[in-house]
């Protein structure tokens, strides 16, 4: 079966389709760059793809710089020096390329080129958006080479205060990337621990948007075939990672669970949040390390949802504890860890994450209100594995 090249425009406007990147120029020349600021991550400055970017912007007449001081958990300081590369430059826009951490900074960096106040002050708490001084945003074409966060499609990023140790989410409305190229041949070299975890971060936006008690029947639609794309198509790119079939399902897949989680998300993401802050451990592998357990946690809750799903996934049984199974199997297929210990946590900070928890805006539309003792809890559920 051919791979489709198709355009959307929902919620931005999408190039979807094997070799699409080929596009990037044009997508600069059409929000009005002239020297765009190329941001990813160490591991892909040095890879091909971005040479060949580079190289294809200049060959279109744009001269385009690299910055790729970005950590796995991007931080404030990685923001404040892209901004200052963005500007020592003279950039007139962004193209967003790599992972969640790389497209996570790069939005940021965007809105952060013409503001005069610091990062924090844009967190997304109240009417903290209405701060922003929309005309110094600069544009922002994404490039994504994982299948996992969505950040190409959201209009938020998550940046980690490394003072006060703590993720914090930075939102406005026009942070969503202008154009988004989904191009399968750029994940095709992706490890098969890295396309697991990223891909099991998908199913997380997905579950979790399609759990959340926020009425948004839209958004709970997407998010259910998003979780069928993850079910027929994570275990095909985990094992065969040149299937272009089955990593531009993923990459589609990755990008409905973030216009999905418009609905909100839930306990799987409250504890990853903090957990990256304090341990800076991959979000995906996190989200889908917990993912059980927070799956069991909220089960009574939400079973009429989960019995919705297990049918709509066509699961040999019926009911939520069909749905549980599934993803059980599903991580030991992909090669997920059962528990946290397996990726070196303990529980010396249980209680302070916890209470992180607790606090996170993603704790705000779980099924279930969990207190700070709650969360402790089941973060030691997940270091020691009972379920």
């Amino acid at each position: 079966m051919s791979v489709p090249s198709v355009n959307w425009n929902y919620p931005t406007a999408i190039k979807a389709g094997p070799g699409r990147v080929k596009e990037l120029p044009d997508c600069c020349r059409e929000l009005g760059m002239a020297r765009p600021l190329l941001v990813t991550d160490p591991g892909l400055a040095a890879l091909p793809m971005i040479a060949n970017a580079v190289k294809a912007c200049g060959d279109a007449g744009l001269e385009c710089a690299v910055f790729h001081d970005i950590k796995g958990n991007p931080t404030g300081r990685n923001v404040e020096d892209g901004v200052v590369a963005f500007k020592r430059g003279r950039h007139d826009g962004v193209i967003a390329f790599g992972g969640g951490s790389a497209l996570d900074a790069a939005k940021a960096i965007a809105l952060m080129a013409g503001q005069s106040r610091p990062l924090w002050d844009f967190e997304d708490i109240g009417d903290n958006y209405l701060r922003v001084n929309v005309a110094g945003m600069a544009p922002v074409v994404a490039v994504p080479t994982t299948a996992g966060t969505g950040s190409e499609v959201g209009r938020a990023s998550v940046i980690t205060d490394e003072s006060a140790q703590i993720k914090r989410i930075i939102f406005h409305a026009r942070m969503l990337p202008s154009i988004v190229i989904l191009d399968a041949e750029l994940t095709v070299g992706l490890p098969p621990k890295i396309t697991a975890a990223t891909g099991m971060d998908a199913l997380s936006h997905n579950l979790e948007a399609y759990c959340s008690p926020f009425f948004h029947p839209m958004a709970a639609g997407i998010a259910l075939e998003g979780m069928r794309l993850v079910k027929e198509y994570l275990p095909q790119a985990v094992a065969d990672g040149s299937d272009l079939q089955a990593r531009q399902q993923m990459l589609v897949a990755s990008s409905m669970g973030a216009t999905a989680f418009q609905r909100g998300l839930g306990a799987m993401h409250a504890l990853a949040h903090p957990l990256g802050a304090l341990y800076d451990a991959h979000h995906g592998l996190l989200n889908a390390i917990l993912m059980p357990y927070v799956l069991k946690a909220n089960q009574q809750a939400v079973a009429p949802r989960l019995e919705a799903l297990a049918r709509y996934l066509g699961l040999p049984q019926a009911g939520a504890d069909a749905v549980l199974d599934w993803v059980l199997a599903l991580r030991q297929t992909v090669g997920i860890p059962h528990t946290l210990a397996e990726i070196g946590l303990d529980d010396a900070q249980a209680e302070r994450v916890g209470r992180m928890a607790s606090e996170d805006p993603s704790a705000g539309t779980n099924p279930v209100n969990y207190t700070a003792e709650k969360y402790s809890q089941l973060f030691r559920a997940a270091i020691r594995g009972n379920l």
